[in-house]
């Protein structure tokens, strides 16, 4: 693609590859809209959040690959990648991004599972008789 700026994505266990390029404002994830894809419009906000924050609906074309984890899980990714690519094109954004929190990789992933219990806290329910 030419002139296009690329930004990766992580969150939980999703991972986005995001190109973003002029034009007039299509995302398309894994060669689906987003509303198709994502299924949510709670999910399509949060997608779309980087550039509301700029002020820049509308005005770029986003091309996203997600793998792994869940939906949630890719569209946060896609918004960092989002946000990541923005910044590769122009650093001036990175101000208003930072302030809002888009920059940041959301470090909470799923604990794992111990022996022993049931779940990764939660113990076998205690029997007294």
């Amino acid at each position: 693609m030419k002139n296009a700026n690329y930004g990766t994505g992580r969150r939980k266990c999703a991972i986005a590859r995001v190109w973003v390029t002029p034009g007039e404002g299509k995302i398309e994830i894994n060669g689906r809209t987003a509303t198709e894809y994502l299924g949510r419009p709670v999910l399509d906000i949060l997608v779309n959040s980087p550039f509301v924050a700029l002020g820049l609906e509308g005005k770029y074309d986003v091309r996203a690959t997600a793998k792994g984890g869940g939906i949630t899980g890719q569209a946060g990714a896609i918004r960092l990648g989002i946000s990541r690519a923005l910044v590769d094109m122009d650093e001036q954004l990175r101000g208003g991004l930072r302030s809002e929190g888009f920059l940041t990789r959301d470090a909470r992933i799923k604990e794992r599972k111990k022996y022993g219990r049931k779940k990764a806290r939660r113990g076998f329910q205690f029997v007294k008789r």
